[in-house]
This record gives C-alpha cells, sequence and structure tokens, in this order.
C-alpha cells in the first residue's frame, strides 16, 4: 500500500484531489496550511513523521499573480522557501515529490506551444517565485515531478472559472480580454495525471507539461463558460484588448504537451473537460 501526503489541501487542486480519491486504492493524508505550514520545516517534518510516505504532492502555493506585485515578500516565502523546506524533508525521508508549477514561467513571446526545454524567462514576480522553486527542488531532490500546469480552474476556490459563472449568473456584463492565449485546464484532468504518476511509481522524474488540448483567450473561455451554462446570456460578454492589471501576463503560454504524452494518454481537448466541470457544478 502506498501512502500519499498532499499539502495544500484548502486549494482548488487540493479539494479537487480529495474529491476524486475515492477511486484510488492508495491511501492519501490531506494537510491544510492550518495543519502544515511549509514555510516552517520543523512543522513539515512533524507531519511526515507520523506516516512512512512515499509520496507527497505539493498543491500548498502562494497564487495571487496580482498581490505579488505589490509585495513579494509573501509569495517568494510560499513558493520558494517553502517548496525548498518540502523538498528537503522529502530528501531526509525518502520521499519522491510531486510539485505543481505554472506556465507563467516563461514570458510569452513564443508563438508556438512552449516544450520542457525552453528557455524560461518569467515577467512577473508570481512567475518569478515559482521558478525559483522550481531551482530549489532540483538541487534538493532527484526524485521529484515538476508539473507545469496552464490556467488551472474547478469549482472549488477563486478562480477565472467561478468568477464568470458568478458574475453571469448575476446577469452582469464583462468585459474580458483577448490579449492572453493558453489553455483552460481542469483541476480534474490535472488530479487524473497525479494519480497516475503515484500508480505508476516509475515515471522518469523531471519537469512536465500538462495542460488540455487546444488553445483559446480568457473570452474564448468566457464565451464557451456562457455558452454551457447560460446560452441566452452570451451577449453579456465582449471582448476588449485593453484590460489593464498591475502584473504583466504572458501573451501566449500554450504548453507542448509532447513529453507528458509518452508517459500518459488521457488528454482532452480543453471544451470537452469544461463541460466535464459544468456537469460537477450542476450535480
Amino acid at each position: 500500500m502506498k501512502y500519499i501526503a498532499v499539502l495544500g489541501s484548502e486549494g482548488q487542486l487540493g479539494k479537487t484531489l480529495q474529491y476524486l480519491v475515492n477511486q484510488e486504492s492508495c491511501k492519501y493524508k490531506f494537510y491544510s496550511k492550518q495543519d502544515v505550514d511549509i514555510t516552517n520545516r520543523q512543522s513539515i517534518e512533524s507531519a511526515f513523521a507520523q506516516h512512512s510516505f512515499n509520496f507527497c504532492v505539493n498543491c500548498a502555493a502562494y497564487t495571487d499573480v496580482e498581490a505579488a506585485e505589490k509585495d513579494n515578500k509573501e509569495a517568494f516565502l510560499i513558493n520558494v522557501e517553502g517548496a525548498k523546506n518540502v523538498a528537503d524533508t522529502c530528501r531526509e525521508k525518502n520521499i519522491k515529490l510531486i510539485h505543481i508549477s505554472t506556465d507563467y514561467v516563461f514570458d510569452g513571446k513564443k508563438r508556438t506551444p512552449y516544450t520542457i526545454s525552453d528557455k524560461t524567462n518569467p515577467i512577473n514576480e508570481y512567475g518569478k517565485s515559482k521558478l525559483k522553486g522550481e531551482y530549489c527542488i532540483k538541487e534538493a531532490l532527484k526524485e521529484h515531478y515538476i508539473i507545469r500546469a496552464s490556467w488551472l480552474y474547478s469549482v472549488y476556490g477563486r478562480n477565472f472559472f467561478k468568477t464568470i459563472v458568478k458574475r453571469i449568473g448575476e446577469n452582469n456584463s464583462l468585459k474580458v480580454t483577448t490579449e492572453e492565449i493558453g489553455t483552460p485546464t481542469s483541476c480534474i484532468d490535472l488530479s487524473h495525471f497525479i494519480f497516475h504518476i503515484v500508480n505508476e511509481d516509475n515515471l522518469p522524474f523531471g519537469i512536465y507539461n500538462f495542460s488540455a488540448q487546444g488553445s483559446t483567450t480568457w473570452y474564448g473561455f468566457a464565451k464557451e463558460i456562457v455558452k454551457n451554462l447560460y446560452p441566452d446570456r452570451q451577449t453579456n460578454i465582449s471582448p476588449t484588448d485593453n484590460f489593464k492589471t498591475i502584473a504583466k501576463r504572458p501573451k501566449y503560454s500554450v504548453l507542448d504537451n509532447i513529453e507528458t504524452q509518452r508517459v500518459y494518454k488521457k488528454f482532452k481537448k480543453w471544451e470537452e473537460s469544461l463541460k466535464e466541470v459544468i456537469n460537477k457544478l450542476i450535480d
């Protein structure tokens, strides 16, 4: 029997993993921020001393892109020092680490999907903190899987999908940017890939890109959400190419999944995955 620790259980990916875990044969132990503070090495060690874990899934992260521009200290504390603490503890206890990173490690200047070997060059503080966290993990622990995920969404927490559902549900009108191109990726799909890594147990270590198939803009994503949920309100969404934010965001952050597809075959088109999440929302 494999034992897996999941850190950051109250985030959208952590909650999705909890929802799906009953389908798995392994034993998962979920830790919220209150249970384990990854910025405190002793807190991690204390939790890991309770079980002999085979894997740790680190979903704990600072993800507020806008707030990180105003004060990056917390972002770097969690995404860098926290990641290092987790990796160091995993090394000492012989635990394989699955760590969630982001497409925001790239600058968005390409116009073809980013591969795992493409040069990184984050253009905002959030992306810089996540990339530095990757470096710390690589230096500390050989037995790691770093998953760079793209535009994550779910029925849990705060995310773009939930915002559109709420605002259009209230019959508001919204302008949504067409300036960025990426791939909306369901936390359900990412969870199944994480389960695959755990269950296979012998996949090559290193960096993996993970996103759904295809690409769109945030406007295109919003239109698809509304089309599925509120077809009579599609005119509530309008495009804009001038949406001001504090943080710079990559104009293009589509990920190339070809290396991941060598070890995992169950990729869906982003529109198909969206329908699955919407069905869960309606249930």
